[in-house]
């Protein structure tokens, strides 16, 4: 909403001025946006009145002038404006005077002929941009005059950035309405008594459509001369707000709208027919509006329409063939109330805006409709001329104005403050807000102007206003805080995280919620939880993998030219569970996942380059679970290739998954490389041994090695623990070091290579009991796998 600051200080004059009004508005919640003055800063131009125009004796487009500036000495100026005449009053800048930009005028000679002086257009004191010739000034101008006293140039433009709910500032009397109420003057609004009927004609009206336009009113004005000139008082308003003056009628007509708030319409009374019907468009049907576009209209529009065609779109913009022009002699005036369901979003969908639909689907004082038809008739008449007919009027049922309770108690709950009743009843009298009292509570009736009052927290939100939110105290907030025991069986997150982030990894945060086919792909998941409301079509449902959003960022890297990608996401992922939660039917466990691609190693010169693998991943989860040991077992994942996943456990609890991509959802996704990928239960890697002492032998380790045959189809981890599980007292650890297929071993089988450290922490071990221990591990390997002993 933009507007002039002198127009609006016509209806309530505060005595603050400048920014400290702009800071008055802002912070009653009408945010001034902008704020500039008509024109800059420029002096010494005052209201000249040629009296007489000569042609230039040497210059065929140059005129000389002889100007009265009420000096009582007349100023010769050189002047090459096309408009320069006698008898017309312009801008004059005087000899010392500086315009815009910094242009001084002195006296000087100008082919030869002395110019005392400058005449000047309205680009050239930077009033607008139209420089096609002098700035002509009513008769009524006082000659001598500064020129920014008359124009008012000192006038201040305020453009306010309006929240949706507070339609009722989308006007002059709003706004002072709300000034008044903020700083205690008494405001002046237009006295608007009905126009008497001086002829009989009227037309006919039918609401067709009673819920999307309950109140229609009308009139016919006949004999107008929509050729008169638009007062200068009236166009300079209308500009300051933003809107180009057209023709008398039409200026009329959105001055008042912009005064009191309400849209009005004028058609050309002689081009309708019979009765106006306000009603629903009809299945494609067409209408050619005032912007020159023709529209199919959808049902859900309203339409004004006569018997025979449609007329306009309600409540958005008129109809060019009924619209009125300078032949028009005859119009009809409309005023109507819209709901605000039935315009909302139906301008938008055509691809335009209007300052009509800007208001109607906001909220517009149904209450006011009447009075702002006769407002305007009576401007109509006074500049127009004319003769006014009866006002028609088709009523339907308004918008019920509900009683909305308010609680002093609750007043002071909310914003912190205690506020006496009378105090509540001085501020709700000030907005105009009638009440009631029920006990010490307020009953008010919202104002047909108010849409935005509907639950207490509205009147609090109104008292909060008026009282100032600066003059609420801000205490600092207080809470008993203590620290939260952190004991040595977790380990925090922010330790694994800072762990992973070492091992080059790097952190990324993503929604929640997911692609319907990320699941499907990912995690095979058909048990959908799905958004009610999700904030995009393809952000439809919760996660229960943090795959997706890991390979979704890493296809966003590659194509940002990023070869070498770690990525890591810790955050909750959601399950239907018959068993609950803390939501019931649902679980919501943390998950932490991490996503490897491109080369093993940064490229340098220390190492051959390699793609990164699945043992190379391997090795950073069970560093992360460290000192906790992690097995891995071959396992099928919808998301993983079938020969290179694995199943994570601890201690038999299975708690993720590690391996490649599958090769489908590689190609799907347009990956050149398969990344390699875990995903852990959260919980499970902040598990942490609590340290317990253990002797530290002081005689030297044993260590011999063992090779073995087994079977190709063997797997290492079930060895592994067979081994771990059956071992003797002195060994104390049990590792493979080679893996050989190849000349010498028989075809289906594999040779494992282990490396067996044995020791006691009180003797020296013997010969004979390494022996022993060697046979004993070998012989369980016989019985259990079949094994034999590799020579």
């Amino acid at each position: 909403m933009k507007f002039s600051e002198s127009w609006l200080r016509s209806f309530v004059d505060p005595a603050c001025a400048g920014h400290e009004f702009s800071h008055l508005l802002t912070m009653a919640g009408l945010e001034v946006e902008e704020e500039e003055t008509v024109a800059p800063l420029f002096d010494q131009v005052v209201v000249g009145h040629l009296l007489a125009v000569d042609k230039h004796p040497d210059a065929d487009r140059l005129n000389v002038c002889r100007v009265d500036v009420g000096t009582g000495e007349l100023l010769q100026i050189v002047c090459g404006a096309p408009n320069a005449a006698a008898g017309i009053k312009v801008p004059c800048a005087l000899p010392g005077a500086e315009l815009p930009g910094g242009f001084a005028i002195k006296v000087a000679k100008v082919r030869g002929v002395e110019s005392s002086g400058m005449l000047c257009s309205a680009r050239e004191l930077g009033i607008s941009e139209d420089a096609s010739g002098l700035l002509v000034l009513g008769d009524d101008a006082p000659i001598g005059e500064d020129i920014r006293r008359h124009l008012d140039l000192d006038d201040r433009l305020l453009t306010l950035k309006l929240t949706p709910n507070r339609a009722d500032c989308l006007s002059l009397e709003g706004i002072a309405r709300e000034v008044a109420a903020l700083t205690g003057m008494p405001a002046r609004f237009i006295e608007v008594t009905a126009v008497d009927a001086t002829i009989a004609s009227t037309r006919a009206l039918v609401l067709d459509a009673p819920d999307a336009c309950p109140r229609y009113c009308g009139r016919v004005i006949a004999g107008v001369d929509a050729r008169a000139a638009t007062p200068a008082w009236m166009r300079r308003r209308l500009e300051r707000s933003g809107i180009r003056p057209i023709s008398a009628l039409v200026d009329i007509t959105n001055y008042v709208m912009l005064e009191v708030g309400q849209p009005l319409h004028a058609f050309d009374n002689t081009r309708l027919s019979g009765a106006i019907h306000v009603r629903m468009a009809r299945p494609a049907e067409t209408i050619l509006l005032l912007n020159e576009q023709i529209l199919q209209m959808q049902a859900d529009v309203v339409l004004i329409a006569d018997d025979q065609r449609p007329l306009a779109m309600g409540g958005i913009m008129g109809g060019e063939e009924s619209g009125i022009t300078l032949a028009t002699t005859e119009v009809f005036l409309e005023a109507a109330f819209f709901a605000p369901t039935a315009i909302a979003g139906r301008a938008r969908r055509y691809g335009f805006v209007s300052d009509a639909s800007h208001r109607f689907e906001r909220g517009v004082d149904f209450g006011g409709t009447r009075r702002a038809l006769e407002r305007a008739t009576r401007l109509i008449l006074d500049i127009c001329g004319g003769q006014a007919g009866p006002v028609s009027e088709a009523l339907a049922t308004l918008p019920a104005r509900k009683p909305v309770r308010l609680r002093p108690a609750r007043v002071a709950k909310v914003l912190g403050v205690p506020f006496t009743n009378e105090r509540i009843a001085e501020l709700f009298a000030r907005l105009g807000l009638p009440l009631t009292r029920d006990g010490d509570d307020f009953i008010v009736t919202p104002p047909t102007h108010r849409f935005d009052i509907e639950i207490e927290e509205d009147l609090i939100e109104e008292i909060a206003r008026l009282h100032g939110y600066e003059n609420i105290p801000s205490p600092a907030p207080r809470g008993l805080l203590s620290m939260l025991p952190q004991t040595e069986q977790a380990r925090p997150l922010s330790r694994i995280r800072q762990s992973l982030a070492d091992s080059g990894y790097q952190e990324v945060v993503n929604f929640a919620f997911v692609e319907e086919a990320w699941e499907a792909d990912f995690a095979g998941n058909d048990r959908l939880i799905r958004l009610a409301n999700p904030i995009a079509s393809h952000l439809s449902v919760l996660r229960s993998s943090l795959l997706g959003g890991l390979v979704a960022n890493l296809a966003s890297n590659l194509k940002r030219r990023q070869s070498r990608i770690r990525l890591f996401e810790t955050g909750r992922c959601f399950f239907r569970d018959p068993q609950g939660g803390p939501v019931a039917g649902f679980r919501q466990p943390w998950k932490l996942t991490a996503l490897a691609y491109g080369t093993a190693f940064p490229e340098q010169w220390g190492c051959a380059a390699r793609n990164v693998d699945f043992f190379d991943i391997k090795a950073d989860l069970e560093q992360l679970f460290t000192p906790i040991v992690t097995s891995f077992e071959k396992a099928l994942h919808p998301a993983l290739h079938p020969g290179r996943s694995a199943r994570v456990t601890v201690a038999g609890r299975a708690v993720g998954f590690l391996g490649e991509l599958h090769p489908q959802w590689q190609q799907k996704y347009e990956l050149p490389l398969p990344p390699v990928i875990f995903e852990v239960d959260l919980d499970a890697v902040t598990m942490a041994s609590v340290p317990q002492y253990a002797e530290v032998s002081r005689q030297p380790p044993v260590i011999r090695d063992m090779a073995v045959v087994v079977d190709q189809a063997l797997e290492l981890q079930q060895l592994i623990a067979g081994l771990t599980a059956n071992r003797p007292a002195i060994v104390r650890d049990i590792r493979l070091f080679d893996v050989y297929v190849g000349p010498g071993i028989e075809v289906g089988k594999k040779s494992l290579a282990f490396r067996i450290m044995m020791q006691d922490t009180q003797k020296t071990l013997l010969e004979a009991e390494v022996e022993a221990a060697m046979q004993q591990l070998m012989a369980y390997l016989r019985a259990a796998f079949a094994a034999q002993l590799r020579i």
